[in-house]
């Protein structure tokens, strides 16, 4: 700062007091710029503190006193907040008070008595279509099982008229001694006659019925009437299965037959 003008005219005494206090305050500004620079960095608080102020002393005041020494002010380090243990609230449970549920019985509604004989109606209907459809099923079935044993009663009837046309053509035709001939006649020898019966038994007779093929071949020998003498019954009808027929045919066709034979001849005497 430089003096003004004015300050320089004034006398010397004066001059020294003012340079004295001019001394006094840089002095202290330099007191407190070293001490500012030695104080060690520290993150504080704004503090708010008023400027510094500078009373000039008039003239024939006394020499103000030598400046004090200036302490460097020491910032305020404020304790750490202690940290509070939050301790967890206890929450009660909310007790269940068990309470006895009433049954509560569905209500019964009362339907339309319309609805509900339609519904019988329509049930019956129902009901009625299905037997019907059962008898007519049955029916159905009944006529099916008819017709099945009328097919099978006409296959059997046609097969016994088969068999017995088969039958018929397999039995051999009755037909007279007349209406056939021998080709070759049994053997009845005297010698076998006399073995078997006497001079006074006389004549003996005896009948037969002589089956043929057709061909002449003799394929049956009945005796009808006996002779009397079973052995001798059955001498001639060997010597009779032996003899043979000529053909005999029916409009071209060889034609079983049977026909009776009677036999009779007379004891002759040794």
């Amino acid at each position: 700062m430089s003096p003004s003008p004015e300050t320089l005219n004034t006398s010397n005494p004066m001059k020294k007091k003012i340079i004295a206090a001019i001394v006094a305050v840089v002095i202290g500004h330099v007191g407190v710029l070293w001490a500012v620079s030695h104080m060690k960095t520290i993150e504080l608080r704004p503090i708010e503190k008023e400027p510094l102020k500078i009373r000039f002393l008039t003239i024939g005041e006394d020499a103000p006193p030598p400046p004090q020494k200036v302490e460097p002010i020491k910032p305020k380090v404020e304790p750490k907040p202690v940290e509070k243990k939050v301790e967890p609230i206890h929450v009660e449970k909310p007790k269940i008070i068990s309470q006895k549920v009433q049954k509560v019985e569905p209500k019964v509604i009362q339907q339309d008595d319309t609805q509900e004989k339609l519904k019988k109606q329509q049930d019956l209907e129902k009901h009625r279509l299905e037997q019907l459809q059962r008898e007519q099923a049955l029916k159905e079935q009944e006529v099916r099982e008819q017709a099945l044993r009328e097919q099978q009663a006409r296959e059997q009837a046609l097969r016994e008229q088969q068999a017995r046309e088969k039958a018929s053509q397999n039995q051999p035709k009755p037909v007279n001694i007349g209406d056939i001939s021998w080709s070759r006649k049994p053997v009845i020898s005297q010698a076998q006659i006399s073995r078997y019966f006497k001079a006074e038994d006389g004549e003996i007779t005896m009948s037969l019925d002589i089956s043929s093929d057709g061909t002449g071949t003799v394929t049956n020998v009945k005796v009808t009437k006996s002779s009397g003498n079973d052995k001798f019954d059955a001498y001639v009808v060997k010597q009779t299965y032996a003899a043979k027929f000529k053909s005999y045919k029916v409009n071209g066709v060889v034609t079983p037959f049977v026909a009776p034979q009677p036999f009779s001849v007379n004891v002759i005497g040794k």
